[in-house]
């Protein structure tokens, strides 16, 4: 017979992982959410309890995925900016906290990737995507982080690249806007070091998202790319709702200043 004051199994395992894993009580902001990583991310840290801001700059989209995570009982707003100046940034940064307080956990996931062949590369090009990739986390990690030490507890996620570590298929400006984002990440993870907030990336494979429609045209290149991998297949957004729940929640208190490969294997060749 079953000893009423002892808790079931089921319920000291839920205990336990809720320990580790849940976000319940925790806020979320996430740039790029309404789309490809970004969405897979934010959906995963909504159904593991935190209240999520989806920013992006097409109200549509944010909209359908504001609607399809309080259909599954989650908390979730949405926040159309534009983070491509630094007027833009602040305001994100203002308006992100109006619907559920300041953030826990921000996760920078929105990019933009303009690859002209490198001789072509242009300063507005540079600038465009320098101020999307790398200035926009920057700034926001100097928004939230500061309140984030105060309470004790935040996690600052970047979406990095293959490209912030090597350079294949023209990586251009975009591949040094993801290696200033790795090096911004450990610098993070060293000025807020020991206040409880740690800075991480998660570094994607190539995963098939609209950010890289246009390589999705060839489909004899994705093939290749898939054949790359130990997985024996190209990534997808919900390849990345595990790593991001681990990153952003207690258990991983004692990680910072990593980068991440979530790429089935492609880095290791």
């Amino acid at each position: 017979m079953d000893d009423p004051r002892i808790p079931d199994t089921a319920e000291r395992t839920a205990d336990y992982l809720a320990d580790l894993f849940s976000l319940r009580g925790r806020t979320a902001v996430v740039t790029g959410g309404s789309s490809g990583i970004g969405q897979g991310i934010a959906t995963a840290l909504a159904r593991a309890g935190a209240s999520t801001v989806i920013v992006a700059r097409g109200e549509s989209r944010i909209a359908e995925t504001v609607q399809a995570l309080t259909d599954a009982g989650c908390a979730a707003a949405g926040v159309a900016g534009d983070l491509g100046t630094r007027d833009g940034i602040r305001a994100v940064a203002d308006a992100a906290t109006v619907p559920f307080g300041a953030p826990d956990i921000v996760v920078h996931s929105a990019g933009i990737n303009i690859r002209p062949p490198f001789a072509e590369i242009t300063e507005a090009d540079w600038d465009a995507t320098m101020t999307v990739n790398a200035l926009a986390p920057f700034l926001l990690g100097q928004a939230f982080a500061p309140g984030m030490a105060e309470r004790g507890y935040g996690r600052l996620i970047h979406i990095s690249s293959q490209q912030a570590h090597r350079a294949f298929v023209g990586s251009g400006v975009y591949g040094a806007s993801k290696g200033a984002v790795e090096s911004l990440m450990r610098s993070e993870a060293e000025a807020w070091g020991g206040t409880g907030v740690t800075s991480n990336s998660l570094v994607p494979g190539f995963v098939l998202t609209p950010l890289n429609a246009r390589l999705q045209e060839d489909p004899d290149q994705i093939s290749a790319l898939a054949a790359r991998t130990m997985i024996g297949r190209n990534g997808l957004p919900s390849d990345f709702a595990s790593a991001a729940v681990f990153l952003a929640g207690a258990g991983s208190s004692y990680v910072t200043g990593q980068s991440i490969f979530i790429d089935g294997g492609l880095s290791v060749h």
